[in-house]
Parts: C-alpha cells; structure tokens; sequence
C-alpha cells in the first residue's frame, strides 16, 4: 500500500488527503501545530489516516506533499525525505513571503529553491495551480472526456513519472511542463494558473506563459 505524506495539512493539503483515501492511498498528515490539531481531519478521512509530526510524516511516506508557505521551508525536515518524490504544491506570493530578487526577475524558482533546501529528494511540481475546493469536486476517471490536467515539471524523470500516475489515479490528467526551471510557467498570472483546463489547452497555455 502506498503510503502518502503530508508536511501541511491547510486547504490544499486536506483536500488531497481526502482524494488519496478515497483512492486507496494511506495518508500520513502533519502541521506546525501538533498532531492533536488534526484530530477532526482524520476523524473525517478514516482508518487509512493517521496524525503525526512532520519528520514522523516524511519518513512513513513513499510520497510527500509539502504544503506550506514558501517563507517556511526551511522547516522541513530533510534528512527523512531523501530519495523520495516530494510535490510541492506551493506559490511564492511576496506580499505573504517578502521580496525575493531571484524570484522576482525568473532567474529561479521557488521549486528550485526547495530542491536546493532537499538536495537528496526529488522535487515534482504540482498542485499549485488549482483551487482546494476542485481538487475534489473536478477530480474524474481516467478516460472520461474533458477530464481536467494539472501540470507537472521535475528534473528526476522517474520521480515525475511516480507522482503523474498518483495525480491520474485520484482524478487528473497530467501535462509535463518540464524541468523544474520552467515551472515559472504556471505561476500566478499566467494562462495556465486557476482555470479549469483540459491536457490540450493546458499545453497551450504553458506554452503562452511569458515571463
């Protein structure tokens, strides 16, 4: 069974938990506040859900989620995600995480910037560019036509491979965007960021982004 680890637990986090148990998936959820914070949540989620610290999360997982603001991960914990697929889920939003030069101009990422910060895991983008609330509510079968696409970008091919089929198995097409240095692309206030987008025109508006 595959086990599926959360470094947050907020509106994005919870969401996801819920889809990998509706889908099989044990989840392992975490917060800054304590694990007694998340009592209602596994409460809600069931059996295949268990509240516990962020390090105790990292290491039970075969999958991460980081989910937190960007200002704070240099909190993760990163001895217990080597090796692993860690999805990172976040935006840089300076007004909440102060100027960041770097980020400002597109000389980096922030994705960049946490596989910096984890140099022995394995980053994978995703997640950051739809609302909470339509992770669940647009999430639909393989197959099925006008099925929404998320994007995914990585510089470990098989690490984006591992989480593409997680993402298809809980309700999502998938669109590689490529390495880790071009996620810019579905950063805020580009085409791909917010709406609801088929593989196709996910693929179109990645290519439209502009820096």
């Amino acid at each position: 069974m595959t086990t599926i680890g959360l470094i947050g637990a907020g509106n994005i986090g919870s969401q996801i938990a819920r889809q990998a148990v509706r889908h099989g998936y044990d989840v392992v959820v975490s917060n800054s506040r304590g694990p007694e914070t998340l009592a209602d949540l596994v409460a809600e989620l069931g059996d295949h859900a268990r509240a516990a610290t962020a390090a105790e999360a990292a290491e039970a997982a075969d999958i991460v989620v980081v989910t937190i603001p960007f200002h704070a991960i240099s909190e993760i914990p990163a001895e217990p995600l080597a090796g692993k697929p860690v999805i990172d889920t976040n935006n840089y939003y300076w007004e909440r995480d102060g100027h960041r030069a770097e980020l400002d101009d597109f000389s980096e990422t922030s994705s960049e910037q946490l596989q910096a910060r984890l140099v022995d895991s394995h980053i994978v983008k995703a997640f950051n560019h739809i609302y909470a609330s339509a992770i669940t509510e647009d999430a639909q079968d393989a197959g099925t036509s006008g099925r929404r696409a998320l994007a995914v970008f990585a510089d470990d091919e098989a690490a984006k491979g591992t989480v593409a089929a997680f993402i298809d198995a809980i309700g999502f097409d998938t669109v590689d965007g490529g390495a880790l240095s071009e996620s810019w692309r579905i950063q805020r206030d580009t085409p791909g960021y917010g709406p609801r987008l088929t593989a196709p025109e996910l693929s179109t508006a990645l290519a439209a982004a502009a820096e």
